[in-house]
């Protein structure tokens, strides 16, 4: 997203994918929807998305909730019983960003495995399987997230998730993807999502990322396990009424925002081959499979913040990552040209800041 900040200077805002606004067709579609009362499966808007999705997946069915950390959560409670382990990778969203929520209000122990670029390997997650034992809880659920957000947006192949399917259809266990931003991976590696939904049990995807919808998120399985994460989203508060006004742009995404992403992908490669470039800044160019660029900022002496901070002075937002990382995401209303000044900015601050150091 980029605005005018007091009329004066243009913001570039590399936050975060979550930053896009509806497009004006999405307005529009909102401004007309069909509506009627979602928990008595009643709203027609919600049905056709829900339908959509399913499909789209190459799943029995599916079901809206309004955040994607609401979608982990009821899927993940979906999956298990309080008491349950639960392995997933060690960076991931579900175990960094969520508040907690796995054992606070799911009841779950988390099991992090430290992955490879935010892939798990399968013979680690079948060492990490607890014997069933008096002693242990019962290890039920492995989660992965598609594409890996602090490992840099990168992606979990067809066949590495293929692998993992294999060790916990072995042992009984459910697998889960965080699909946050699985259509990113499917247009990076031109293949149809199903290449990837097809070895998981059930997932999410978000509507509110780079597809551009202002708010939602799809959680998507078979028919039983949709029913009973259905229940798990009303215990939760999660249950809507018109909530067609939400589905709607997400129907429009589904339908015309997906190819797009392609153009992000290029606009994060071009801003990554950029950075890498400046004397101080460092970019693990193997980690930028999307739109997702992580820079480290030690070599210029100072830490995330201070880079974050002379950044915004200048007109260009990122966030922190770690103590010496800084993220940026390439979304929609961020074209090439954007790019190219935000780069402008990023060399002089990163000159001004090591000749300071």
């Amino acid at each position: 997203m980029v605005r005018s900040k007091s009329n004066r200077i243009e913001v570039i805002d590399l936050r975060s994918d979550t930053v896009t606004l509806p497009t004006e067709e999405m307005l529009e579609a909102i401004r007309n929807a069909k509506l009627g009362d979602d928990v008595y499966k009643e709203d027609p808007t919600v049905n056709k998305l829900e339908e959509m999705a399913a499909k789209k997946m190459g799943k029995e069915a599916a079901l809206l909730v309004p955040s994607g950390t609401m979608a982990n959560l009821v899927s993940v409670m979906s999956n298990t019983n309080r008491g349950d382990c639960v392995i997933l990778e060690a960076e991931s969203h579900i175990y960094w960003y969520e508040v907690g929520g796995l054992s606070a209000i799911a009841g779950v122990l988390p099991w992090p495995i430290k992955g490879n670029m935010g892939a798990l390997n399968p013979e680690d997650v079948e060492a990490a399987i607890r014997p069933k034992n008096i002693y242990f809880p019962e290890t039920t659920l492995v989660c992965i997230e598609n594409t890996h957000n602090r490992a840099g947006g990168t992606i979990i192949t067809p066949q590495q998730i293929e692998a993992l399917s294999k060790i916990t259809r072995e042992y009984g266990l459910k697998l889960y993807m965080d699909g946050a931003r699985i259509f990113n991976a499917a247009v990076a590696l031109k293949v149809d999502v199903r290449e990837f939904t097809k070895h998981v049990d059930n997932l999410m995807f978000c509507l509110s990322k780079g597809l551009s919808c202002p708010i939602g998120s799809v959680i998507v399985g078979d028919s039983e396990f949709i029913e009973r994460a259905k229940k798990i989203r009303k215990m939760l508060g999660g249950g809507m009424r018109q909530a067609g006004i939400i589905a709607a742009p997400g129907i429009i995404a589904l339908e015309k925002m997906i190819d797009r992403l392609e153009e992000d992908h290029r606009n994060a490669r071009l801003l990554a081959e950029g950075i890498s470039k400046i004397d101080g800044l460092y970019v693990d160019l193997r980690r930028v499979q999307t739109n997702i660029v992580l820079i480290e900022v030690s070599g210029l002496g100072v830490n995330a913040d201070v880079f974050i901070r002379k950044l915004k002075e200048q007109g260009v937002l990122a966030l922190s990552h770690s103590r010496t990382k800084v993220r940026m995401v390439t979304h929609r209303g961020i074209e090439r040209e954007h790019i190219e000044k935000a780069l402008t900015i990023i060399e002089n601050v990163a000159k001004e800041l090591k000749s300071a150091s």
